[in-house]
């Protein structure tokens, strides 16, 4: 069947490379112009029947395969293994580098290939599948397998790469391999599918989706909110290989050489190994022979039956990808056959993902995730779809509370999720400050807490996330007031709070680049220190802490709980007396300054602001900083809102109902300045307006 925009010309055009043909050749064995080929290559004309005879007869395939734009039936005679060739400096790979940035654990694998699939949502209103199957096949299934991977290409380079003279890690690890697959009659194949993504799109050699994974070391292809930065995660997929063996099959979301399904490649990696006489750099990739680049292997689109072979077929034609690990295995131990692998992969998919697993009654998940196993084609675990409220009961409740907007400011129940914000502040980033720009943002992250049962395997536990909701970090809470709640607590951060607003997008992208290759904490980077101005880790520290005051404020049991009495209480109180979050009226936080040309000072403030349920009037004052005496003030020539706040008639501050934070700007009355600005420092102050004030 032809697929949609599958026209002539890209499918002329796949064939005169896969033979090596220029478009002067065929006109020259067809006998027409050279203009002639050129216009059905771009499309701008098709050949007459008798033409289309001609070019089936030059390119040795039946007339109908032309009409119906099939590739030629001799495809799978043209697949091999291209092996790259060493480098001409002697110089050497004993394995691939970032296989060791992450150990070889499917739990690690369940997490980085997740985070990427997630990352990779095609349709934002449908969740993404994420699809894990555990297959063991043997005796004549197994050879048919490995006679379709070509395996007797590949057996010489695994002996030489496995030499025990080199005394390699990589090398251990692929001896292991290539006795267990000698010794035993068994091979292990483990399929990790995801379907609603955008599958491996882009050109075989060129910038794209297609060659980030399968060509390149640490290209991500992502940037802005998504979860990987290092283009690591993709490299679990091979560590988690005894053969460092994983073939590839994708749905495209959008077409390449005209055509969306069935898209297919193999990658090896190998250490440096010499052979026959030759030295090889270790990489080696499985497609069809590309003449155009000396031999080297290139996707190709499979036939069902090559597909079947390779137990790459997908359940349904929906854009996405699909990797095969060859000879799967869990380095740690902890999991050595199908029902601790099965289990290992479920638990860890709940560890990590539970919240993007979260629907409500008007909303899909992010996520969804499956495990199943197989023995030889027949089903031995049946799929165990993972369910959050199984496995994180108090957390996915808290979640769900927040999505359906069913959260309360103080717990009355049991069930009860409270919800509270804690500010993270971004510094400016340092291109904008080299500008001149060097404006703060500020970021309401949400916070929830939500009781808990005794029975919980860790209590009083903080999980923090952005994006698209995968767990980043994951510690204890310490200090709790005694007589608290047992509780669990979670913290949204960037777009895991549904916003989209520029703000979200600052700490979004702030919070990422605090985030080591294994996204597992918001720490001191070094792409967060290149990228930042200074402060950048202090603002990560004070938003640590004030979420852990936050949490402790949230579970502290209220003065006059029927639980005890309170001078009882404070004689058994181990620590010290929480001081309010904030004081009771609006504080400045941060001031920038500077002087005009004709001497006024012009400043912007940051101002922070307690819960209240009635809007804040206040009074913003400008005054002079003396040594000694009073500090006189000065007035205002212009006010300006800049965020959550309106400057009113009568030139007083009305803050916004709810907001924790809010930002002017001001401008001083130089008439009224008691000396020059350019001998003087000032202060500004807030102080309460009349409520009639307008």
């Amino acid at each position: 069947m032809v697929e949609d925009r599958y026209t002539f010309g890209e499918w002329l055009s796949r064939q005169l490379r896969r033979q090596n043909m220029s478009q002067a050749d065929l006109a020259i064995r067809l006998d027409v112009t050279r203009a002639a080929v050129s216009a059905w290559v771009t499309g701008r004309a098709e050949p007459r029947m008798d033409k289309i005879e001609a070019i089936a007869e030059v390119l040795g395939v039946d007339p109908g395969a032309v009409m119906n734009r099939e590739d030629s039936p001799s495809s799978a005679g043209s697949l091999a293994w291209y092996h790259r060739p060493a480098h001409v400096d002697g110089g050497r790979e004993l394995g691939n580098a970032a296989t060791f940035a992450f150990d070889a654990d499917l739990s690690v694998l369940a997490r980085e290939a997740t985070q990427n699939s997630l990352d990779e949502q095609h349709d934002p209103n449908q969740p993404v599948r994420v699809r894990y199957l555990l297959h063991e096949i043997s005796g004549e299934r197994r050879r048919r397998f490995l006679d379709a991977l070509h395996w007797n290409e590949l057996e010489p380079h695994f002996e030489a790469a496995a030499d025990p003279s080199q005394r390699q890690k990589v090398g251990r690890v692929l001896a292991n391999g290539i006795h267990e697959m000698r010794e035993n009659d068994t091979l292990l194949l483990l399929r990790v599918d995801d379907y609603n993504a955008n599958g491996l799109t882009g050109p075989d050699y060129d910038d794209g989706r297609f060659a980030a994974v399968v060509r390149r070391l640490l290209d991500s292809h992502k940037a802005g909110t998504a979860g990987g930065s290092y283009g690591l995660g993709k490299a679990t997929l091979w560590a988690s290989s005894q053969l460092g063996l994983v073939m590839i099959n994708s749905a495209l979301s959008e077409p390449h050489e005209g055509r969306r399904e069935s898209r297919m490649i193999g990658r090896l990696d190998l250490p440096w190994h010499h052979l026959d006489g030759v030295d090889y750099a270790g990489p080696a990739w499985f497609g069809e022979v590309d003449p155009q680049r000396d031999g080297v292997a290139r996707s190709w689109w499979a036939d069902p039956k090559t597909v079947e072979d390779l137990y790459l077929t997908r359940e349904s034609p929906d854009p996405g990808t699909s990797f095969l690990i060859v000879g799967a295995h869990d380095a740690t131990g902890d999991a050595t056959d199908l029902d601790g692998m099965h289990s290992k992969l479920v638990t860890h998919l709940a560890r990590n993902f539970w919240a993007a697993m979260i629907s409500t009654t008007d909303s899909q998940p992010l996520l969804e995730a499956s495990v199943t196993s197989m023995r030889n084609g027949v089903v031995v675990i049946e799929e165990e779809r993972v369910d959050p409220h199984v496995h994180e009961p108090a957390r996915s409740r808290a979640v769900r509370a927040f999505l359906e907007g069913t959260t309360v400011s103080q717990p009355t129940r049991t069930d009860h999720v409270v919800q509270s914000s804690v500010v993270l502040g971004v510094p400016p980033l340092k291109e904008n400050a080299r500008k001149g720009e060097k404006q703060f943002a500020e970021h309401n992250a949400v916070l929830l807490v939500t009781q808990t049962d005794d029975n919980d395997e860790k209590l009083n536990q903080l999980v923090c996330m952005r994006g698209n909701r995968m767990v980043v970090t994951r510690r204890t809470v310490a200090d709790v007031p005694l007589g608290s709640f047992p509780f669990q607590a979670v913290l949204l951060a960037g777009k895991a709070t549904g916003s989209d607003l520029p703000d979200a997008l600052a700490a979004e992208e702030f919070l990422r680049a605090s985030e080591p290759p294994e996204h597992d904490a918001w720490k001191t980077t070094d792409d967060l220190i290149a990228t930042y101005t200074r402060g950048a880790a202090s603002r990560l520290a004070e938003f640590r802490r004030d979420t852990h005051e936050e949490i402790r404020r949230i579970v502290r049991r209220p003065e006059g709980d029927d639980n005890g009495p309170d001078p009882l209480d404070d004689l058994l109180r181990v620590d010290p007396p929480a001081l309010p979050r904030n004081p009771g009226f609006p504080t400045v936080k941060h001031v920038q300054g500077s002087l005009t040309a004709d001497g006024a000072w012009q400043v912007r403030v940051e101002v922070r602001l307690p819960v209240r349920v009635d809007p804040w009037l206040m009074t913003p004052i400008l005054r002079f900083v003396t040594r000694s005496g009073p500090h006189p003030s000065a007035d205002w020539q212009k006010l300006t809102a800049e965020l959550n706040c309106e400057v009113t008639s009568a030139g007083n501050l009305a803050f916004k109902t709810g907001a924790r934070s809010a930002v002017f700007h001001g401008v001083s009355d130089v008439t009224s300045h008691p000396v020059a600005a350019q001998m003087s420092a000032v202060e500004i102050s807030l102080t309460r307006a009349k409520e009639n004030a307008t």
